[in-house]
């Protein structure tokens, strides 16, 4: 078990983070393969335990209200060094935190005990026709879009288990166990290997109630998580786009300079935000309604700032940004995908229509 202390807290350990995650994406994207060594990288210096609660062995990041904003500076570095890697971890800090939020101090032993040993938890949730159910303790059926899959070997899932609500549960799997190959293939974010799994046959144990995974505010306020990973790819494709235009001689282009402010708030919009909303989504000062609506207002501003951000590396770098293989088309391939979470028009104007009256909490 590596007990290793994860130095989220101190900003040189998360550059050093970044530049080795960042230095392996060409590679790992070229070859639509899982990032083995970013994630060996993150169990080596403790930051796959770093999430779990401090009373079994973690630091908090992500599961208790102090850790907000250390979870904050290490998914935002890894945005930066990439989005594959990112949205991986992102998913193993989401189940970490479902399971200390509604499951029993033994499960969480359990849980942590595998973490310990170093495997990564995914969180698959998304359906297959006609879904995936669970019958005295075996699942029946599979799921899609499930990141990792052939790699990660412990995920929290959801199922159909008779009632209304779904279910949570915990499942184990083998490497290489179940995977529906060439059911999913996505243009970016090729790291994280989407695809499908079929789980019929395997037993699981439920966590918690039915139909906690959709209860407020968690279930809109985890939503930051995946924002302050954007975060991070917005920042790496500003730097990208600076740097590029400085090599090319074009830095002094004062409509290139305009796009580049404009660039500049985007990203320090999109900073500001999770910045605020991080602290608020994982503490309980606020009511649940104050906590989703801002948390949704949040992950629409980055959407909007990750969008912009786009649009303008492309008119910046023109053509050249479309070189397949290249570190900015490689940043846009990835960061377009991962935009697109589930109903943003809903997530607006749900917390549009909670803050129609009221103010925004501080």
């Amino acid at each position: 078990m590596d007990t290793q202390t994860a130095d989220f807290d101190r900003p040189t350990a998360l550059e050093r983070l970044t530049e080795r995650v960042r230095a392996r994406a060409a590679t790992v994207d070229a070859r639509a393969a899982f990032p083995a060594e970013d994630v060996q990288d993150l169990r080596a210096h403790g930051w796959l335990a770093a999430p779990l609660p401090r009373r079994v062995g973690g630091q908090g990041l992500g599961t208790e209200p102090q850790g907000a904003l250390g979870l904050l500076a290490l998914l935002s570095a890894l945005g930066r060094g990439a989005l594959a890697t990112g949205r991986l971890f992102e998913a193993h800090v989401n189940a970490l935190k479902l399971v200390s939020t509604y499951g029993t101090e033994a499960q969480l032993e359990r849980v942590a005990a595998d973490v310990h040993a170093g495997h990564i938890f995914g969180l698959w949730v998304t359906e297959v026709a006609p879904g995936l159910t669970l019958r005295h303790g075996v699942l029946h059926g599979q799921k899609s879009i499930c990141s990792g899959a052939g790699h990660v070997t412990r995920a929290l899932i959801t199922a159909q288990a008779g009632g209304e609500d779904p279910v949570m549960a915990l499942v184990g799997l083998s490497a290489g166990e179940r995977v529906i190959q060439g059911a999913w293939q996505l243009a970016g974010v090729r790291g994280a290997v989407t695809a499908a799994i079929d789980f019929s046959g395997l037993e699981a144990e439920t966590v918690g109630q039915p139909g906690d995974y959709l209860r407020q505010p968690e279930f809109s306020a985890g939503a930051w998580r995946t924002s302050a990973v954007t975060l991070g790819a917005i920042q790496a494709l500003s730097a990208c786009v600076r740097a590029t235009l400085v090599q090319r001689e074009r830095a002094d282009n004062p409509h290139q300079q305009a796009r580049v402010g404009t660039i500049r708030i985007a990203e320090e919009t999109a900073r500001l935000w999770m910045q605020h909303v991080a602290p608020i989504a994982e503490g309980n000062a606020h009511l649940p309604g104050d906590i989703a609506g801002l948390v949704n207002l949040a992950r629409i501003a980055v959407e909007a700032a990750a969008l912009q951000t786009l649009e303008l590396a492309q008119r910046a770098l023109g053509l050249p940004a479309f070189i397949a293989g290249s570190e900015p088309e490689r940043l846009m391939r990835d960061l377009a995908p991962y935009l697109r979470q589930p109903a943003p028009d809903e997530t607006l104007t749900e917390a549009a229509a909670w803050f129609m009256a009221r103010d925004l909490p501080c």
